[in-house]
């Protein structure tokens, strides 16, 4: 199997991963709030990868000169982006958030075309755009604002911080593996939740079992494993390609909905549904390979 088929392997699993992790986050929500759920989630994610990294990554040892890169893409990728997305959720709806967060692609390619000046063809530059029509409608989306400016605000500067971290990543890539890049950035991401979840501790509830394994979930399948292929994606296809695979996630978010939560889909979702296939499909096909 070739590196490109390994990396759309990655990044398929990756978007189920966060796809369905939603369900998993308004369990383990009811007890602990965002932040603090944040620091639980990556401190799982940090041991579950030091004992990856005993097995397998023994010899690679921490190097102070990668530190400047490590904290910012960990701050940009993991903790700020989350105190931003949550933040931004909480004050504007979940379509409106899906339709900011679906135009990462087409942000992503312009950065790439502006600062990298990579040409960005016409039909990727449609399908991005295809795709984000596809994530509105499954997301459900409304014509109507809610009115709330500080929610857009903190939606938008959630998107560039993306951006912005998938553009730092691979400043190591050619001088440290992903294990050795994702282990690290989640234990300095796990740092910079520690503050704001100090602050929370009088919000936290008492956890049963059942959100314990939804953590271990976030911190395994979605933190651990989902940025390290994430990162492989960012290695293999390049930053614009694994972008396009963000839309795919309310897709999975409303299917897991189906299937756990007993909820049902409108004709206009999997219309939407479609069109997230239809455009990502459109992007990636006229791509070339790396």
């Amino acid at each position: 199997m070739t590196e490109r088929k390994k990396a759309f392997i990655g990044i398929i699993l990756c978007v189920f991963f966060w796809g369905i992790s939603f369900v998993s986050i308004k369990i383990a929500l009811s007890v602990y709030p965002p932040m603090s759920l944040g620091m639980f989630r990556f401190a799982v994610a940090v041991a579950f990868l030091y004992f990856i990294k005993q097995k397998y990554g023994k010899t690679e040892k921490f190097e102070w000169r990668d530190l400047p890169s490590l904290v910012v893409a960990s701050v940009l990728g993991v903790s700020l982006y989350f105190f931003l997305e949550n933040n931004g959720v909480k004050r504007v709806s979940v379509s409106e958030a899906a339709i900011i967060v679906g135009a990462i692609p087409v942000v992503t390619m312009a950065a790439e075309a502006v600062f990298q000046r990579r040409p960005v063809l016409k039909r990727q530059w449609a399908g991005a755009v295809v795709s984000i029509a596809g994530a509105a409608l499954v997301s459900g989306v409304s014509l109507a604002f809610s009115g709330s400016s500080s929610g857009y605000l903190f939606m938008a500067a959630a998107v560039l911080c993306w951006i912005a971290y998938s553009f730092v990543t691979p400043s190591l890539f050619s001088r440290r593996s992903l294990l050795y890049i994702v282990f690290w950035q989640s234990v300095f991401g796990m740092a910079g939740f520690v503050p704001f979840a100090l602050a929370e501790m009088p919000e936290w509830g008492t956890p049963t079992i059942a959100v314990w394994l939804h953590i271990l979930f976030l911190g395994t399948a979605c933190s651990a494993l989902g940025y390290w292929f994430y990162a492989k994606s960012l290695e293999t296809l390049g930053v614009s390609v694994s972008a396009l695979f963000i839309n795919f996630i309310p897709v999975i978010s409303v299917i897991a909905g189906v299937v756990v939560m007993g909820d049902s889909l409108k004709a206009l979702q999997w219309a939407g549904a479609v069109l997230v296939l239809v455009g990502v499909y459109m992007a990636v096909l006229f791509v070339p390979q790396r």
